[in-house]
C-alpha cells in the first residue's frame, strides 16, 4: 500500500502562485510515477503533470505547460506541483497519485491516490 497526502491548496487571486505537495509513504519501491491531476466541479478528473520518481523525467498537459512544474524530492518521498500565473480555470480539486506506468496521463493507470487539495482562484 502507498498512502499519499496532499497539502498546499487554498483561494488565491488571479495571477499568483501556488505549490501544492504530496507525501508518499508505505510501499513507495513499486511506483515509477507520481501524477496530478485535478477535477473541476461537474467536469472529469483531467491529467496535469506527471514525474517519473527515479530519473525526473516529466511530462505536462498543454493547458498548463509553461505554467505549471512537478517536481520530487526522494529523500522526503514528496513530488511537488508548483503553479504559476494562474486562472480561474485552474479552479480545481487537485490530487496526487502514483502508479507503475511511466508518466502516463491515463488516470486508470495509478493505483494509488490522495484524499486531493482544494485550489481556488478568484478572479
Amino acid at each position: 500500500q502507498v498512502q499519499l497526502v496532499e497539502s498546499g491548496g487554498r483561494l488565491v487571486q488571479a495571477g499568483g502562485s501556488l505549490r501544492l505537495s504530496c507525501a508518499a509513504s508505505g510501499r513507495t519501491f513499486n511506483r515509477n510515477t507520481m501524477g496530478w491531476f485535478r477535477q473541476a466541479p461537474g467536469k472529469e478528473r483531467e491529467f496535469v503533470a506527471a514525474i517519473s520518481w527515479s530519473g525526473g523525467m516529466t511530462y505536462y498537459a498543454g493547458s498548463v505547460k509553461g505554467r505549471f512544474t512537478v517536481s520530487r524530492d526522494t529523500a522526503k518521498n514528496t513530488v511537488y506541483l508548483q503553479m504559476n500565473s494562474l486562472t480561474p480555470e485552474d479552479t480545481a480539486v487537485y490530487y496526487c497519485a502514483a502508479g507503475s506506468s511511466l508518466l502516463s496521463s491515463n488516470s486508470t493507470l495509478y493505483d494509488y491516490w490522495g484524499q486531493g487539495t482544494q485550489v481556488t482562484v478568484s478572479s
